[in-house]
């Protein structure tokens, strides 16, 4: 799978070398203005030049790759602040466009740091988990890291006093989408959650349908019994669920299935009179709906070829998942 620059993403490139090279951990922990990643954006990087994730749109990354190899060198946290408003700064000389003002810590990452607990965020969110990256930087250039699985705030904050300051971070796993449907219309569904760096869980029973060589990128591929759908673990743990089997019954059990489940985002491909067709085969009404179904799916951008249909639906979903009204 293409690598992408979700945490998850990242620690997982980062893991299996973590004592091969130095490492820095880039964290963005303050911005003014408009910016291109906000507080809490990570990137890390190694001695070989290698980096992973961005801090910004791409214009800083080479000159914060420069300030890393002084923290690799002294094992001390450093903090940088690139004002893109400022003629005078380096930020503007790199031709950043935001116009606003970055601040960024850069930390070492190895046994002497303890990893600054990520190897702990690394295994929490192997295992589905969230939690919260609690970062303490002193102006000595001292730093204290804690991993806690917790409850969250929905954004990063940032607690700032005389010797430093503390910035607590919410990581949570990548969502997992469930599709329900493995026909061709679904392949570009899987090919920008893959770009995005979602989980997928497809299922199709029918075997002509979601064959592994259509969708390589599928993390799960299901082909139980539409029926005992709830029952199976990985469909426990989706966050969302679109279903587009193209199959009035199939789509029907497959609602009365979702019903058991807690999900943020239930999509239903296909116009409003067929989603009333497929509620009534499924006995369900829209008051007695355990979470509300978007159908037609997907946002209205005059999308008609599958391509277009799948950037709509994921558009919408993305929007629901992460609490962002349009």
């Amino acid at each position: 799978m293409t690598p992408t620059n979700h945490t998850q993403d990242l620690l997982s490139q980062w893991f299996p070398q973590r004592d091969s090279q130095n490492w820095v951990l880039g964290t963005v922990y303050k911005t003014e203005g408009p910016t291109y990643r906000k507080a809490g954006a990570m990137m890390l990087f190694n001695d070989l030049g290698q980096q992973f994730g961005l801090l910004s749109g791409g214009c800083l990354e080479a000159d914060i790759q420069r300030q890393a190899a002084k923290v690799m060198r002294t094992e001390q946290a450093l903090t940088l602040c690139y004002d893109g408003s400022d003629e005078d700064d380096v930020s503007f000389l790199l031709g950043i466009g935001c116009g606003g003002t970055v601040h960024i810590v850069l930390q070492a990452l190895n046994a002497n740091t303890d990893y600054l607990g990520l190897v702990n965020v690394h295994e929490s969110l192997q295992a589905g988990k969230a939690g919260v990256l609690s970062q303490e930087i002193l102006s000595s250039g001292q730093s204290k890291t804690l991993w806690l699985e917790q409850d969250f705030p929905s954004r990063a904050e940032l607690q700032e006093f005389t010797e430093g300051f503390c910035l607590k971070s919410p990581i949570s796993p990548p969502p997992r989408l469930l599709i329900i449907g493995g026909g061709a219309d679904a392949r570009p569904m899987l090919s920008i959650t893959s770009n995005l760096g979602w989980s997928t869980v497809l299922w199709d029973s029918r075997p002509a349908n979601a064959r592994r060589e259509y969708f390589p990128s599928a993390n799960i591929i299901l082909r139980d019994s539409i029926d005992t759908l709830a029952q199976s673990s990985e469909v426990q743990r989706c966050d969302a669920a679109v279903v587009m089997s193209h199959n009035l019954q199939l789509d029907a059990s497959a609602l009365q299935q979702l019903q058991q489940l807690d999900l943020r985002y239930v999509g239903l491909l296909g116009p409003e009179s067929r989603k009333a067709r497929v509620l009534g085969l499924a006995e369900l009404t829209e008051t007695s709906l355990r979470h509300p179904i978007s159908g037609p799916a997907g946002f209205r951008i005059g999308a008609d070829l599958p391509e277009g249909i799948a950037l709509s639906i994921l558009a919408e979903c993305h929007a629901q998942l992460f609490k962002h009204s349009t």
